[in-house]
This record gives C-alpha cells, sequence and structure tokens, in this order.
C-alpha cells in the first residue's frame, strides 16, 4: 500500500496530502493503544514507504517499531532486505529483535540471531543473557542454554540472582537434585545467599521424589542460616508431608505456622484438603474446608469436586447438601463446573429420577443452563443405561435453544450401548451424519463398543471401515475393538 502511495503522490503537494491523512488514520488506529514513541514511528515510516532516501538508522527504527507493535515476522522479512543494501543491524535493533523472539519462545531464529550478534562482536547485556536463558530453558534446550552461559562467562557479564533462579527453575521442573545443588553452590560463591524461594524450590524436589526426611534436612539447614522461614517454605513442608501421608506432621507444620504468626493463604488450605482427601482422611479434610470458609476463603473448584466426590462414593448426600448450603450462606457463588460435578454424581447414583425436574431445580438456583450442563446429566443417566431419561436431556436441551453437540449425540449412542439398544444406537450414528456433522473417533468406537456388546461383531468392521473412510485416524482403542470382533468372526467359521 505504501508504494502505492508513493506513486500516486507524484509532487510535494500531493505527498504532504497523502501523509496526512495516512497520520489522521494512524491517529484514529493507534490511539489509547500504542505509546507515542511507536505511533510517532508509525507515521515516520511513511516517509520510508513514499520514496524517500533509505538510511540504516531508518531501516533499524523501522525493525525495532514492528517488533514493538508485535508484528515480528515483518520484522523479519525487513532484515533481508536492508542487508541487500549493505546496512546492518545495530545493538539496540539486536536486543530488541531477540527479546521480541524470546517472548514467541521462536529458538530457531534466536539461535541464528544471536550467533550473528556475537560474531560482529556486540556483547549482550545481563537482561538479554537472562531473556535468552528463559527461552531455551523453555523449550529444553539445555545446550544452547549452557552455551548462553558460557558466553556470559567470556564477555565477563556476571550473573545476577536472577540468572540463578531461571537455571534453577529448570533443574527442579526436571528434578534433578544434584544440579539443582549445584546451582545453590555457586549462587554462595558468587555472593547471593539462597532464599526462600530457592529452598522451596529444593524442598519441592524431595517432596516429588519421596525423600521427605531429606526435605525436613533442608529445613534445618534453612534455620541454621538465619534463613525467615516464610509461608513459601510451610508450604512446601506442608506439601512434602502431606504427599508422603504423614498428614499429622503436615497439621502440625500448619500449627506451627501460625504460632510463628504467619497467615495460611489459599495455597496452604488446598494443599492439606487436597492430601487429607487422596490419603482417605475425609473427616478432617471436611474440617478444614470449614475453617477455611470461616476464614473468609473459599477453596479452588478441583478441592471442592474432589470433597464431593468422595463423599457421593460413601453415599453421604445430606454431607454434600450440608456443605454446599454452608457454601452459598458464605456468599460464595458455586460455579457451573461444580454445578456439573454435583449433576454428574447425584445422576450417577440414581438421585435423579426425572431430567425434567433436576433441570428445573438447577433453574431454581440460578444456573445458566449451557451444553456442558445438559452433556453431563445426560451421561450420568447413559452410565445407568436410563435410554428414556437420556433422550428426555437432548429434548430439554432443544427446548432450550441449545443445539445438540457432537459430544451430546455420542452419549446418547453411548446410552443406546449401554441398554444393547444397538439399533438405536445406529440411528444416532446416520442422524450425525445426516445432519452434516463429522463423526470424531469417540462416535465411531462408542458405537463399535456398542454393536460389540449386542454381539452384532460382523457390522464393527463396517464401521472401521467408515471410519477410514472419513479421513477420521483409528485410536488404539479402535484398533482393540476391530480386533476383538474380527477373532469372534473368525472362531464362528
Amino acid at each position: 500500500m505504501g508504494l502505492v502511495i508513493g506513486h500516486m503522490a507524484g509532487n510535494k503537494v500531493a505527498h504532504e496530502l497523502t501523509r496526512r491523512a495516512l497520520n489522521d488514520s494512524i491517529d484514529e488506529l493507534y490511539d489509547g493503544f500504542v505509546p507515542l514513541s511507536v505511533k510517532s514511528w508509525v507515521q515516520h515510516d511513511v516517509t520510508f514507504v513514499s520514496g524517500e532516501e533509505l538510511s540504516p538508522e531508518l531501516s533499524n527504527r523501522y525493525i525495532r517499531t514492528q517488533c514493538e507493535l508485535g508484528n515480528i515476522d515483518t520484522a523479519m522479512n525487513h532484515i533481508s532486505h536492508i542487508e541487500s543494501l549493505g546496512f546492518r543491524l545495530n545493538y539496540v535493533t539486536y536486543i530488541t529483535l531477540l527479546s521480541a523472539l524470546a517472548r514467541l519462545g521462536r529458538t530457531l531464529e534466536i539461535e541464528a540471531i544471536y550467533e550473528e550478534m556475537i560474531v560482529l562482536g556486540f556483547t549482550p547485556s545481563l537482561k538479554l543473557y537472562n531473556l535468552l536463558l528463559k527461552a531455551f530453558l523453555r523449550k529444553g534446550l539445555l545446550a544452547l542454554a549452557d552455551r548462553v552461559v558460557e558466553s556470559m562467562s567470556d564477555a565477563g557479564v556476571l550473573k545476577d540472582r536472577e540468572t540463578y533462579e531461571i537455571l534453577l527453575g529448570y533443574y527442579v521442573s526436571a528434578g534433578r537434585l544434584s544440579d539443582s545443588w549445584d546451582v545453590v553452590a555457586r549462587m554462595r560463591r558468587d555472593g547471593f545467599e539462597p532464599d526462600s524461594f530457592v529452598y522451596s524450590r529444593i524442598i519441592g524436589i524431595y517432596r516429588d521424589n519421596g525423600m521427605w526426611k531429606k526435605g525436613l534436612d533442608v529445613v534445618t539447614e534453612i534455620r541454621e542460616n538465619g534463613v525467615v522461614i516464610d509461608r513459601r517454605i510451610f508450604n512446601s513442608m506442608i506439601e512434602v508431608f502431606g504427599k508422603s501421608g504423614e498428614l499429622g506432621d503436615a497439621l502440625r507444620v500448619f500449627d506451627k505456622m501460625q504460632e510463628e504468626g504467619v497467615t495460611p493463604d489459599i495455597v496452604t488450605w488446598n494443599s492439606l484438603i487436597r492430601w487429607h482427601c487422596k490419603h482417605g482422611d475425609l473427616e478432617n479434610a471436611l474440617v478444614l474446608f470449614n475453617k477455611m470458609q470461616e476464614q473468609g476463603m473459599y477453596p479452588d473448584p478441583s478441592i471442592f469436586v474432589m470433597i464431593i466426590s468422595r463423599l457421593g462414593e460413601q453415599g453421604k448426600w445430606d454431607v454434600i447438601r450440608k456443605n454446599f448450603e454452608n457454601m452459598k450462606r458464605g456468599g460464595h457463588r458455586p460455579s457451573e463446573v461444580i454445578y456439573a460435578v454435583l449433576v454428574d454424581i447425584y445422576g450417577q447414583y440414581g438421585k435423579f429420577e426425572d431430567a425434567e425436574t433436576c433441570i428445573n431445580m438447577l433453574k431454581l438456583e440460578g444456573v445458566t443452563l449451557s451444553a456442558r450442563i445438559f452433556c453431563v446429566l445426560a451421561n450420568a443417566y447413559a452410565q445407568q443405561g436410563l435410554c428414556e431419561q437420556t433422550v428426555k436431556v437432548l429434548q430439554l436441551m432443544e427446548r432450550e435453544g441449545i443445539e445438540p453437540n457432537l459430544i451430546m449425540l455420542n452419549v446418547l449412542i453411548n446410552a443406546f450401548g449401554i441398554a444393547g439398544r444397538y439399533m438405536e444406537a445406529i440411528s444416532v450414528y446416520e442422524h450425525i451424519k445426516e445432519s452434516g456433522v463429522s463423526p470424531d473417533v469417540v462416535t465411531y468406537t462408542t458405537l463399535m463398543k456398542a454393536l460389540i456388546r449386542a454381539k452384532e461383531f460382523k457390522e464393527v468392521p463396517v464401521i472401521y471401515r467408515d471410519m477410514e473412510s472419513a479421513g477420521c485416524s483409528p485410536d488404539r482403542k479402535a484398533r482393540e475393538l476391530l480386533q476383538t470382533a474380527m477373532l469372534v468372526i473368525e472362531r464362528g467359521r
């Protein structure tokens, strides 16, 4: 577009009119979104595209501006253009370009540009080195990260605390205990004493490897080094004890934490409740859950889901209702996820005799009905082989103006399959194809399973061929179902 403008503006008057018109458009487009320096450069770029003399500085500024605007591909394309003119990127442009690429995780381009920068004699700043380290380690490119560290040493750039924390974060995530301690040793050698962040990461490695006693040795070292045991370290200790099943010790740490004036946060409560649930101590999990709400906090939905799931397994429906009501009285509005799980649990245990009753109850609770809620309810009935109720959910869904999706129709196939009504399952499958929706691998495998359950083995290869013809790649489950059917067919011969 810029080149066209340049040709049209054949004289100074036309050129100036063109510039003003484009500048007005830029003002309207970018005001309130882009810093003034960026906007003025976009305006200045009209000079460049209008055919005026191109200079190295103008080209470098153009590339930096495109990076600031997020147009990294445009910037990269312009590099080859200016290099063909004999221009070079300057130091500031290299920094801007590498920073933009690092944020996007484009490590191949980072490596090439970084090597070019070093060959030309430019030394990256400490900030850029840290940014490159993050980018390479996020992709697991340890060899490239090591080269960055070596380059820092060769260039005489001293590492800071952030450099070590980036390295430590990678080694901890990879479970590399020896390398993590090596980073801590180098930190100390360079005058950076480990803080609570560093120690909590180390404790996390011991936790993940089931070495909880070793984790406690780290706590002893923390005290000996005079590091204040803060909330982060207390939470790490609770996680260590919780994962190892030492729930009594986890609660003692929790008490000690409060004695020392450290207030538990959402992470603390979630950790305690989660580990008590996982180790079967539902009674104490509920006590902690209620105490948490008394403190004005509400757990992650996943924690509440875990509690009600365990209660559902034990048939403690009154306790579920009581805790749900307490939660609402406390001013916490349950999310759609929680309602969906409640529907699933109640439905699977036969607590909803009628789909319409369930939907009306959800409406009274002020729940916004969604395809997800209907699918969960339908699946609950389908798991029990209650075909009529599953179909009714589909009808109610349509009545609410929500178009049944493929997930819902797959659930319906499953319901008929469990009930042994394979003809209805095939009818749903045919309906899916006729409506223009492409069946997915779940559709095919669910139908194949329904046919095997009904001992209609000869139909299974037919559905398998349909799947392949439709361009849907069979998964392991589909191949196993086909193999099962073929074995039975072969035996029958």
